[in-house]
């Protein structure tokens, strides 16, 4: 079983936002999930679905709601585009208050692709099974869903690829084939701020991303399993008939950033 699957249930509020993309991430992946919302099942877009299992409250009180799911879960992670305001910042309280473990994501100061990696490395360690997820409502940040739900499947996808299980069955997407499909995939994956600032980059600097990007690559296209139709893609490209991990993700993260000088129309003299 993977760190991730360690977490047995996701826990979330119900409100629209990074609560709601918790909750939609748990159904998408078959996870268990619940919580607590106030009385009335209401939010921010009208009353929230039975589909999500969410129990009421006797109260409408959002602050109640709030330190309940806290209370009611191993540890929170809070995600956020900057400080933490309002009902996100209520839920740290909350966590320090009951002394329960934290972690908070500030988008602004990380990235897709290190995000992942440090909520899985804080779950392995801290042997999570029920998982709080927190963070700013859709009216207050129009980002928050899509980046939530984002991090959430690339770490829990992190997770599976560390396994010792047989990838061929247990692995829950396809993996690229060719160089191709893996800057595609990378395309998908990457925030635009990401995109925008590996294009600014200069090509001799694209080694400084090996450490991030390039274990990313390697966890979740995998070249540490084998890939060997991707393996024999980026060979071809190279001209040789073998080659090292090492070289394939170099590679990639090359024809990644050719690409986004490409499509971001900028041109940078190496």
């Amino acid at each position: 079983m993977s760190e991730f699957m360690m977490v047995r249930k996701i826990v979330s509020g119900g409100q629209t936002g990074a609560d709601r993309a918790a909750l939609d991430f748990a159904l998408e992946w078959n996870l268990s999930h619940g919580g607590w919302i106030p009385k009335g099942r209401r939010a921010e877009d009208g009353i929230l679905p039975q589909k999500y299992r969410l129990k009421e409250m006797n109260s409408t009180d959002y602050a109640r709601r709030t330190e309940q799911n806290v209370i009611d879960s191993d540890a929170t992670l809070i995600f956020s585009h900057g400080k933490l305001t309002g009902g996100s910042l209520l839920t740290q309280k909350m966590a320090l208050k009951h002394g329960r473990p934290k972690l908070h994501m500030d988008l602004l100061k990380t990235n897709s692709i290190s995000a992942p990696q440090s909520i899985h490395a804080w779950i392995k360690n801290q042997s999570i099974g029920v998982l709080n997820v927190a963070g700013p409502r859709q009216s207050q940040d129009k980002r928050i869903y899509r980046a939530t739900f984002n991090i959430l499947e690339a770490a829990f996808q992190l997770s599976m690829n560390r396994t010792h299980m047989n990838p061929s069955i247990e692995r829950p997407y396809p993996l690229p084939k060719n160089v191709d499909e893996a800057v595609e995939r990378l395309l998908r994956q990457l925030t635009l701020k990401d995109k925008s600032k590996m294009a600014r980059m200069n090509k001799r600097d694209l080694k400084t991303l090996n450490h991030t990007l390039g274990r990313y690559i390697a966890d979740h296209f995998g070249l540490r399993e084998e890939n060997d139709a991707l393996i024999s893609s980026c060979g071809f490209i190279l001209r040789k008939g073998t080659i090292k991990e090492a070289e394939a993700i170099s590679l990639i993260i090359m024809k990644l950033w050719e690409k986004l000088q490409s499509s971001h129309g900028l041109r940078i003299v190496s």
